[in-house]
């Protein structure tokens, strides 16, 4: 399969590093209180899960969003200083992101930033998932301008420890130099039938896991096993497969195999 041709170097998962999942963005908490609910039960890998409620803070605090933001905050604070953190058993240890809408490079550098504000004093979120990143390198310069303030941010806030985490939701590799302007990159959205064919760039070679992700739709349970080794294969630390597909957003909901996934993972935190 062409994912074997990765380079060398790339295949530093491949010995069976633990994965997590990063989530793109359940549906809002009261249409999805069961998905809500699963980031925060013991055990769960969870390194970190989006909260989008109208492509960015919208407009007011929502209620839903500010129960289901301190569970996963409360979760993360068990999970990282409770009495016994090295139980077998853990409290998931994933961070709340704020989902902020680049546009591809359109959105107002003033817009981003009031949202960013509003996302930190509303939901006391843990870091940002930048989503419709631009990926050339025409439009790196931007983004640095704009991770730069948010990092600021982050660590002027009291609820991201750790100076809190920016995540590019690009979806396809980008220019290398992105790899510096932030935590993680997304380098990989879409279909199980592109991805099980995929290539990883070789540039990413350079780095850990913990610097990619891959988000997969349309996964078949009996091809669950198969995904995860390509994942580790080409070095990404972080994952969402579902066998979901055909519908707006596919990651909107659990997949049917969340158990098994879960499992097949095993229990984690996110330091």
């Amino acid at each position: 399969m062409p994912y074997l041709t990765a380079p060398a170097d790339a295949r530093r998962t491949a010995g069976g590093e633990q994965l997590g999942f990063g989530v793109p963005g359940y549906a809002h908490p009261l249409l999805a209180p069961a998905e809500w609910a699963e980031l925060a039960r013991p055990g769960t890998p969870l390194h970190w899960a989006v909260l989008n409620i109208a492509d960015g803070p919208g407009s007011r605090p929502d209620p839903h969003c500010l129960e289901a933001a301190g569970r996963l905050r409360n979760a993360r604070e068990r999970a990282l200083h409770g009495e016994a953190p090295d139980d077998t058993v853990r409290a998931s240890g994933g961070r709340l992101l704020g989902h902020l809408d680049l546009a591809h490079g359109e959105r107002p550098f003033d817009e981003l930033i009031a949202d960013a504000r509003s996302f930190i004093d509303w939901y006391r979120i843990g870091g940002f998932y930048l989503a419709r990143c631009p990926v050339d390198r025409a439009g790196l310069p931007a983004v640095r301008r704009l991770t730069g303030p948010l990092h600021a941010l982050l660590a002027e806030s009291d609820s991201a420890d750790g100076g809190g985490r920016l995540v590019l939701g690009q979806g396809t590799h980008p220019h290398p130099g992105y790899a510096e302007a932030a935590d993680q990159l997304v380098t990989f959205r879409g279909p199980w039938t592109d991805y099980r064919w995929s290539q990883v760039a070789e540039w990413t070679a350079d780095y850990p896991p913990e610097r990619f992700a891959h988000f997969v739709h349309g996964v078949p349970r009996t091809h669950l096993e198969e995904a995860m080794r390509i994942a580790r294969w080409q070095g990404a630390g972080t994952i969402f497969f579902t066998d979901r597909s055909g519908q707006t957003d596919p990651f909107a909901a659990l997949p049917r195999y969340w158990d098994e996934i879960v499992s097949r993972v095993g229990p984690g935190i996110s330091e």
